[in-house]
């Protein structure tokens, strides 16, 4: 009876009730908590209170969960909300003891945060005080990227503002997912739909919260999303022995969009680190082929978040 009152307690209702709260002051700035869903922000980190991973947040409900980012070293982490904070000051948010040594952090470090709905294995460590496994480090890249968004002090946001009500997805245990910022897609770019089927493609978890926003750079930005784009893709190549040729049998593509025009197709291949097709009257934009689901996956989630949010996955061969 104990044991099973143990697991009781450290099960999925151990999230809820979910707290908001009403707005509030902290020196001249108020705050009004939200349950913000796709919540992705830059900022600046504080050593705060708590047990085990966890964190306090101006805004977010809690218990909520988020990935952590530092702006230094690209190294992500896991992180329960469990409070409001910090109360002394603007900074993003203020992690336990534990929390900054696991990500490497102190005072002042910048850092992204962002909402994700966490798989309940995961979950389930942090409410127990361990800590879950480091989350793909974010490339340098994409980083410098990110730290161009950093405010003087307080907070930035990366997503597009909505005034829409949100609710959250079922928590799905999926492979994360490495959120990249990118320019959005020509608007003709999904033009037709293919006729072959796609194999199902999976809710992304990123560490994810299964939205991805399109835009949060200017024009002048985007040799560096792009030079992002190349690291992460890069990094996730299965790396090909001395003197020989991989060759992919029944692999997986991911493909981008269909377009009518080579041209436009082209761009939209360079955009994402893709390749062109002729397919009939039609150009596919494909990345891959890709060994493993795995590396199609994070490959898709690195598509739909420069915009092209129909990609899809199909086996190739």
């Amino acid at each position: 009876m104990p044991i099973a009152s143990a697991a009781q307690a450290n099960g999925p209702r151990a999230d809820y009730p979910v707290v908001i709260g009403a707005p509030y002051m902290v020196g001249d700035t108020q705050y009004t908590p939200a349950d913000v869903l796709n919540y992705d922000e830059v900022g600046y980190v504080t050593t705060g209170t708590g047990e085990g991973i966890t964190g306090g947040h101006h805004t977010l409900p809690y218990p909520s969960y988020v990935e952590v980012t530092s702006l230094e070293t690209g190294r992500t982490i896991l992180v329960r909300l469990e409070q409001r904070g910090p109360m002394d000051s603007n900074h993003l948010v203020a992690l336990s003891p534990a929390a900054m040594e696991q990500l490497g952090a102190s005072n002042d470090t910048p850092v992204r945060v962002r909402r994700v709905n966490a798989p309940e294995e995961q979950r389930a460590m942090l409410r127990a005080d361990e800590a879950a496994p480091l989350r793909m480090d974010t490339p340098m890249g994409l980083v410098e990227v990110l730290r161009r968004r950093l405010p003087a002090e307080g907070s930035a946001s990366l997503r597009a503002e909505t005034d829409e009500p949100q609710e959250l997805p079922p928590v799905v245990d999926a492979p994360d997912e490495v959120a990249v910022v990118a320019p959005e897609p020509d608007p003709e770019a999904v033009e037709v739909a293919e006729t072959e089927t796609p194999v199902p493609s999976p809710t992304l978890v990123t560490g994810s919260d299964n939205t991805v926003e399109p835009r949060i750079a200017e024009a002048d930005e985007i040799d560096s999303f792009e030079e992002a784009f190349a690291q992460i893709e890069e990094a996730q190549a299965p790396a090909p022995e001395a003197n020989e040729v991989p060759v992919l049998v029944d692999g997986f593509v991911v493909q981008a969009a269909a377009l009518s025009n080579r041209d436009r197709a082209q761009s939209v291949a360079n955009a994402i680190g893709g390749r062109v097709e002729q397919s009939g009257r039609f150009f596919r934009v494909r990345t891959g082929p890709f060994a493993t689901r795995a590396q199609a996956e994070a490959s898709l989630a690195n598509v739909r978040a420069a915009g092209y949010t129909e990609a899809r996955i199909f086996k190739d061969g």
